[in-house]
C-alpha cells in the first residue's frame, strides 16, 4: 500500500463532483475539497458547494492504476510538471482538510507570489499553522501553499493573531 500516492485529477469544467462521486463508485479513494458559496438570482440566494481549485480533484492510487480513473467521463487528464505527474503529499491533503473544517473564509490563487514574511498563527482555530503572509488590499492574507498543483490558499486573518517567525 505504500505505493498509494495523491493524484491531481484535471476535470471537465464543472464535473468535479460528477467525477468524484465517480470514482468513488469505482472503489477510489478521492478527495474534492468543497468551499459553500452565497449564490444571487434574480429571484432567490442560495448557498451552493463548489470546488476549491476549479477543475481538480485528488486521487489516492497507484502510478500504474492511473488510466484506470482516466475511463470515468469527465476526467480530463492528471496534472503533470517537468515530465512528472503531480502528487500532493499526505501533509497538504490534511492540512487542506483542517483549514476547511475550521469554517474560515478561503479563497485561492494560482501563480507565483512574491515570498513575503514567513509567519506562524498563534491564535484561533488554526493556531500553530506556519506559511507566509501577504497584505492583498487592506486586508492580511495567510498562505498554505500546495506545490503539487501551483496552487495557494489565502485565508483572511487578523494581523494579531500573526507572529514573524525569526
Amino acid at each position: 500500500m505504500s505505493d498509494l500516492n495523491w493524484f491531481v485529477l484535471y476535470t471537465t469544467s464543472r464535473a468535479e463532483k460528477k467525477v468524484a462521486q465517480r470514482l468513488q463508485e469505482k472503489g477510489l479513494e478521492v478527495y474534492l475539497p468543497l468551499i459553500e458559496e452565497l449564490r444571487q438570482w434574480s429571484d432567490r440566494k442560495k448557498k451552493v458547494q463548489k470546488a476549491l481549485f476549479n477543475g481538480y480533484l485528488f486521487v489516492k492510487t497507484s502510478r500504474t492504476n492511473l488510466w484506470e480513473s482516466l475511463q470515468v467521463p469527465g476526467a480530463v487528464k492528471f496534472v503533470h510538471f517537468a515530465g512528472e505527474h503531480a502528487t500532493v503529499r499526505e501533509e497538504e491533503i490534511k492540512t487542506i482538510q483542517r483549514i476547511l473544517e475550521t469554517g474560515v473564509a478561503v479563497e485561492t490563487e494560482s501563480g507565483e507570489i512574491e515570498k513575503g514574511q514567513l509567519v506562524k498563527i498563534v491564535g484561533g482555530a488554526l493556531e500553530g499553522m506556519e506559511g507566509e503572509c501577504i497584505n492583498k488590499g487592506n486586508k492580511d492574507y495567510f498562505i498554505i501553499r500546495i506545490p503539487g498543483i501551483a496552487q495557494n490558499m489565502l485565508v483572511n486573518l487578523p494581523r494579531k493573531f500573526l507572529q514573524v517567525m525569526p
